[in-house]
């Protein structure tokens, strides 16, 4: 393949690194993957930039989404105990030999970037990500700027209190919405009887009690976080993507429902809910994003 101007995002995921070649007006030219589970991950990470960049030339910038809270200067991700190591305080500028600065951003403030871009709230200014998986994770716009907070923990959904007098989460916020709706909690939510959400909506679709009665609840603990997100961010619209958010209908459905019974609407204003439409890919995407944004790059 001929040289093309481009620009490079990459996602750290825990068992893949995806990498997106875009031009600067968000058309996908390549992309490549590679596991990144191992010891040997930031070689690899090294490899699939070095492939892209002998088929279409050196990028023009490049961005990196990975999980954890990234540090103020954006040159690395500060904090991500447990996983990936290496990860934490990697200087992704002199690694990568970039002759641009090369932005860090977690993995899911990346993903709302993307989707703002060229996703399913393209164009919109106040918009809210929920990523629905083993945890809740997530990120906020508001007035166009993505939010990070002072040491980057904006968008921690998750960690929102549902119920005050409840057990206390891995951050030990106590009943937090991630312990109400996460994957990870299911089986104690089920009494063992359930270890996936797939799984879960698929027998609650089939009328079996203890499924739909265990759906149900999660999906009405679900709107009743949501409210309180929209009360404080006051969002034109909330994606929700992650492993949970597969479930489509069976989920978008019941949670229109319940959010028409909770949800406070001045002058009849409704937020619009919405799957996430750029899948896996999100964060590459807004990793890309930020690296034009950042170095000043004319966007179409």
């Amino acid at each position: 393949m001929s040289a093309r101007e481009h620009v490079l995002g990459l996602d750290l995921g825990g068992t893949r690194v995806k990498a997106l070649a875009l031009t600067p007006g968000g058309e996908v030219i390549a992309r490549e993957t590679a596991p990144s589970e191992g010891s040997d991950w930031q070689e690899r990470v090294k490899g699939v930039v070095a492939a892209l960049s002998e088929r279409l030339g050196p990028p023009l910038v490049i961005g990196v989404a990975a999980p954890g809270l990234a540090a103020s200067d954006e040159r690395s991700i500060a904090s991500m105990p447990g996983r990936l190591p290496g990860l934490e305080g990697l200087d992704w500028s002199a690694w990568l030999e970039a002759p641009r600065g090369v932005p860090v951003l977690n993995d899911a403030h990346a993903a709302l970037l993307g989707e703002v871009w060229q996703g399913a709230a393209r164009g919109e200014r106040d918009v809210l990500l929920l990523t629905l998986g083993t945890g809740l994770g997530g990120a906020a716009m508001v007035d166009g700027r993505l939010l990070r907070g002072r040491v980057g923990r904006a968008g921690h959904f998750g960690h929102i209190t549902l119920d005050a007098a409840g057990a206390p989460d891995i951050v030990n916020t106590p009943g937090s919405l991630e312990d109400a709706v996460g994957n990870h909690s299911l089986p104690r939510r089920s009494g063992n009887r359930y270890t996936d959400t797939a799984t879960l909506v698929r027998d609650a679709g089939r009328g079996e009690p203890l499924a739909a009665a265990i759906w149900s609840r999660t999906v009405r603990d679900l709107a009743a976080g949501m409210v309180s997100l929209i009360n404080a961010f006051d969002p034109a619209v909330i994606l929700v993507g992650g492993g949970i958010a597969e479930a489509g209908d069976a989920l978008l459905r019941p949670l229109a429902g319940e959010l028409d019974r909770l949800e406070w609407r001045p002058a009849g204003h409704r937020v619009r809910i919405a799957k996430a439409g750029l899948g896996d890919l999100a964060g590459a995407f807004g990793a890309a994003r930020r690296a034009l944004d950042l170095h000043g790059f004319h966007i179409p």
